[in-house]
């Protein structure tokens, strides 16, 4: 869901621009930072010589959205009292429950060969 948060959100950006991305994802703010979806991508979407990357459509779609802007991924602190993180949480938890959630294809189709 943070994945797809933060593609969500640089979508969103209708010009290219600089901006700050905070999450309380280390796993996203690392595979992006100290560039570990780079390598899975370059690598056929393998994190190592046996393990495939997880869901490489949500990564090929962030590198996209990343591409078009000068972006920084900070990590905070989730459920520390941090406000725009419970502000964040609360909006991801409405969002959830609502109708008009987007499909994720490559999940809903497993067989499906993945990029």
């Amino acid at each position: 869901m943070e994945t797809l948060a933060v593609i969500a959100g640089l979508e969103a950006l209708t010009e290219p621009c600089s901006v700050t991305v905070y999450s309380d994802s280390r796993y996203v703010v690392d595979a992006i930072e100290k560039g570990w979806a780079v390598k899975w991508k370059a690598n056929g979407w393998m994190r190592n010589k046996r393990e495939r990357a997880v869901n490489p459509d949500l990564w090929d779609r962030l590198l996209t959205a990343l591409d078009k802007h000068r972006v920084e991924l900070k990590w905070v602190r989730g459920h520390a009292g941090n406000t725009g993180n419970t502000r964040a949480d609360r909006l991801a938890v409405a969002a959830a429950n609502g109708q008009n959630l987007p499909r994720d294809e490559a999940y809903e189709n497993p067989g499906k060969e993945p990029l």
